[in-house]
């Protein structure tokens, strides 16, 4: 990651945090701590981490351990590195105290409870005058809005997984177990060189697909059924997302009518996404399409979110907690219709906000049977 869009970000945060009469804000969210460091490393689990940042007025420190070390010192140029040895949050209280800190900001949205009553039961041992602040959604705020160099990374994992999609009808048959076809699919994106995948695939076919996040089971797809695929990789630490709904042979019973609904309702969705319009807008437009087709009880989610480091992050198209969309930001549209013991239909492309209106970044792949 260049040096220059970090940078800015820090400085925007500082600014925020001298607003906030904070002095400091303690990052642990893997994905703020790369957009804010560059540092990639990522945690094995919740109670786990690899390292957290402190980021205020005239400091930059990335608190981490033996194992992630060297890596922090090539990676998060401009940070000063610290090696904590044994007790985490012990050191961290320390080190708080020895700065003077007196207000430190949180992540209240991913700091498990456990881990903030170690913290405070530390702080308390200490000299007693820091008090903690949680903050919502700083960071998160800062990354809706994808810089070029973040939209080029983008780019490059759509299209690794537009590729990837596009060559499934080559080689998918009847009989195949949707585990089987989930598995293909990831080793195909190991081979073209993705660094994971952004989520487990779904692959979802019959009445397995009435399930929005279905797990792959061993069901063998049949000729006629709807086959939902919904998968996407990580490629230069940026995510893709993207779902096909794939038919072998003629799709069976009311499947093709569910299928250009779903496609009308994405389409009429995409035509109001551009600056300055509410993000609950195109909800609202994928929405009446289908409730007028007489499928409205059956799209239940939100019709899309934002991707970028993560693959659920801000801004959400949905009914509720509208928002500005702006340029820059990259939204999915994934409307659905999910007909329970049947099985269902979802199509969904990723979307950039432009300055003229929208620009579809995944490839439109049409229609099978395949």
């Amino acid at each position: 990651m260049p040096r220059a869009p970090i940078e800015a970000r820090i400085r925007n945060l500082v600014e925020k945090l001298k607003q906030r009469g904070v002095d400091a804000l303690w990052v642990i969210q893997p994905e703020n701590r790369r957009y804010l460091s560059g540092f990639t490393a990522e945690d094995p689990q919740l109670n786990e981490s690899s390292g957290s940042l402190l980021i205020g007025p005239g400091r930059r420190l990335l608190l981490t351990d033996s194992r992630y070390a060297e890596q922090a010192k090539g990676q998060a140029h401009g940070f000063d590195i610290i090696t904590v040895k044994g007790d985490w949050m012990g050191e961290l209280s320390r080190l708080l105290d020895r700065l003077g800190l007196r207000r430190l900001g949180f992540e209240a949205g991913y700091l498990i409870w456990g881990t903030y009553e170690k913290l405070k039961e530390n702080l308390q041992k200490g000299n007693g005058h820091i008090s903690l602040v949680p903050f919502e959604d700083m960071v998160e705020d800062m990354r809706k809005i994808k810089g070029p160099e973040e939209v080029q990374a983008i780019r490059a994992s759509v299209e690794m997984i537009s590729a990837i999609v596009q060559h499934i009808p080559a080689w998918l048959r009847p009989g195949m177990r949707e585990k089987e076809i989930a598995w293909r699919i990831e080793d195909e994106a190991r081979r073209r060189g993705a660094e994971a995948m952004a989520f487990p695939p779904i692959v979802a076919s019959g009445a397995n697909g009435a399930l929005p996040h279905a797990v792959p089971t061993d069901r063998e797809v049949v000729a006629g059924e709807p086959i939902v695929i919904d998968v996407g990789v990580k490629v230069n630490g940026y995510c893709s997302d993207t779902t096909r709904t794939l038919f072998l042979d003629k799709p069976e019973g009311i499947f093709l009518e569910i299928y250009r609904i779903v496609r009308e309702a994405q389409l009429k969705a995409i035509e109001h996404i551009k600056p300055e319009v509410q993000s609950n807008v195109p909800d609202k437009e994928a929405r009446e399409v289908i409730s007028r087709a007489g499928y409205g009880e059956y799209f239940g989610h939100a019709l899309g979110h934002g991707v970028g480091l993560a693959t659920h992050e801000g801004p959400r198209l949905s009914p509720t907690k509208p928002e500005v969309l702006l340029p820059g930001m990259v939204v999915t549209v994934e409307p659905g219709i999910y007909i329970p013991g049947k099985g269902g239909v979802r199509l969904e492309e990723m979307v950039l906000v432009t300055e003229e209106g929208a620009e579809v970044l995944t490839k439109d792949l049409g229609f099978y049977p395949v």
